[in-house]
């Protein structure tokens, strides 16, 4: 049965009777589930959800009212071909948002595990949410934007397509992101500028007092010793050689848009 006998359907709900619902998940009052749609086991849909066609998710996720899930992407070249939303385990979603499915056909948004994304915001097509983020209200993630773990993005934030945000960044309210953000580092100012560590993110997620001495090694080489960047980098890979410097050298390494830096002054 595509449908457990375990869940809980309200009966003004729509669904389609191609779609799959997993065991002991709850869908509330004037829903709209179309065909092609995977939701997994004790999942919770508050009332008014919109699911559209080739949106899968895993166990345990929660989204709250009046929230559209797949929706065409924002992009005049989607040609109405199947793409996919693909969501984890474990994420809340709240209040009026919406998360678009890829353009390209066959192409796909994903969005990991354990996140937590808060009101009234966007996360446009082909984009990588990765793990155990958080997204404020009003935040705007447009295309083929990239996410790793435990970034913070805080209200307001707005964060142009093809853009990279490294694990544990920390981004302030209503900043706009037009550049790669490295990993671990603060940002705020009209135009993402790197403001030092993400000491409070570091600390919660069990970085070391060694680890973080490296990376704030790491983020003078960057931005106050005056060198350009690859002899920067090649310092960080030479005198401060862990596990996260590292992975902050490959990440700059990747960019294409380049990476945010503090305005000359500052």
């Amino acid at each position: 049965m595509p449908i457990d006998a375990s869940a809980v359907i309200s009966p003004t709900s729509r669904v389609h009777a191609d779609a799959r619902i997993g065991p002991q998940t709850i869908i509330g009052d004037y829903c709209v589930i179309e065909s092609d749609v995977v939701i997994g086991a004790r999942c919770r849909i508050e009332p008014y959800v919109y699911i559209k066609r080739w949106t899968e998710m895993g166990d345990g996720n929660e989204i709250s009212a009046v929230t559209v899930l797949g929706t065409d992407p924002l992009d005049k070249n989607f040609t109405g071909e199947r793409s996919y939303l693909r969501i984890g385990a474990g994420n809340k979603i709240r209040e009026h948002y919406t998360i678009s499915r890829g353009t390209e056909p066959e192409s796909a948004t994903t969005i990991g595990d354990g996140n937590y994304i808060m009101t009234s915001g966007h996360i446009a097509h082909n984009s990588i949410i990765g793990n155990h983020t958080v997204i404020a209200s009003c935040a705007l993630v447009a295309g083929h934007v990239l996410v790793e773990d435990r970034a913070f993005i805080s209200g307001g934030v707005v964060i142009h397509q093809f853009s990279r945000i490294g694990a544990l960044a920390m981004i302030g309210g209503n900043v706009r992101v037009n550049r790669d953000l490295p990993p671990y580092f603060l940002y705020s100012e009209f135009d993402a500028e790197p403001r030092g560590l993400n000491l409070v993110g570091l600390g919660r997620a069990g970085f070391s007092s060694e680890d973080i001495a490296s990376l704030k090694t790491a983020y003078r080489l960057l931005y106050s010793s005056g060198l350009r960047l690859e002899s920067a980098l090649q310092r960080i890979e030479t005198e401060v050689p862990t596990e996260h410097t590292l992975h902050l050298v490959r990440f700059i390494r990747e960019c294409k848009r380049g990476i945010a830096r503090p305005r000359s002054g500052r």
